[in-house]
């Protein structure tokens, strides 16, 4: 909020609306329901909330731990939303996903965009979301093996099909893609990330949906303040 000249009325009720809504809510309809002066604004709003949609501080997942990895459609400025001109027509983009597993029922959930689905990005993913020690079950694809600290449990599929091996983490990746089609008409490359931050705040507190407002107005407070400059600029390479 800082800098902002919205009120803070209207930030409150964005943070409300992109915390309660049930599937999430566009750039576009927020600027309608809260009656935004521009597209550009109610973009910047939505942005800015979903960066606080990751808490500096959240702990790795830990114990039984289901991990795949998937590949989005995106696309680009000059390509038709889906569902008004067909699905998007370039490449796919690569993430991985991982989630807890306790008694049968899916827990904690993290996504994340890899380069490809190499050891090195795949490892470098699994080190960043979960906790040594932890047991992945996988569907014993060859770059898993060798994860530093991690038990590998490989459940090779062969002609299975891969959600008997690996139920919830296949039903996450079917749900993101079509939460994906149905609240955005397709993600763009740029900002996945962001986007695979909300649908997995979304999730996390799936049934402590009450809470996630109290969240979302939290984590912003621990944040530091980020400009429209900063959010489109590219990151910078190594």
């Amino acid at each position: 909020m800082h800098g902002s000249k919205l009120k803070l009325s209207v930030w409150f009720w964005a943070a409300w609306l992109m915390a309660m809504h049930s599937n999430g809510i566009s750039a576009l309809q927020l600027m309608k329901q809260l009656g935004l002066g521009s597209y550009k604004t109610a973009w910047l709003l939505t942005h800015k909330l979903r960066r606080a949609m990751v808490a500096p501080d959240r702990t790795p997942l830990a114990g039984l731990v289901e991990v795949d990895e998937t590949e989005i459609a995106f696309r680009t400025k000059d390509d038709p939303p889906a569902g008004g001109g067909g699905r998007s027509r370039q490449s796919k983009l690569f993430l991985a996903g991982a989630v807890e597993v306790g008694d049968g029922k899916p827990g904690r959930l993290r996504l994340a965009v890899i380069e490809d689905f190499s050891a090195t990005s795949l490892h470098r993913c699994l080190a960043s979301g979960i906790a040594a020690g932890s047991r992945t079950k996988t569907d014993g694809w060859s770059a898993y093996p060798g994860a530093p600290d991690l038990i590998h449990e490989p459940h090779v599929i062969g002609k299975m099909a891969a959600h008997v091996v690996l139920p919830w983490i296949h039903r996450v990746f079917s749900n993101l893609k079509t939460w994906a089609l149905g609240v955005y008409h397709g993600l763009r490359n740029k900002h996945l990330q962001a986007y695979l931050d909300e649908f997995v705040f979304r999730f996390n507190r799936r049934r402590t949906r009450h809470d996630a407002f109290r969240a979302l107005l939290a984590i912003g407070l621990a944040l530091k303040p980020i400009t429209y400059k900063m959010l489109i600029s590219p990151e910078p390479t190594a």
